[in-house]
């Protein structure tokens, strides 16, 4: 999964990581709000990928 993402990709998810660990320092219950919203984000994100490289008839890859 790492050589997939390439050095840009692993940049954000450090980023993205330390941002919400640092905003749970200061306040862990927006922190757990703000993680629950990521992840529901990244879902969506694989969700629309997936559909729209079925509907191109790569629907087998992700």
């Amino acid at each position: 999964m790492l050589k997939h993402l390439g050095i840009g990709g692993i940049l954000g998810v450090f980023l993205l990581v330390g941002g919400v660990a640092l905003i749970g320092w200061v306040n862990p219950v927006i922190a757990a709000g703000i993680a629950i919203s990521i992840a529901g984000l990244g879902l969506i994100v694989r969700s629309l990928v997936s559909s729209a490289l079925g509907a191109m008839g790569m629907g087998g890859l992700v």
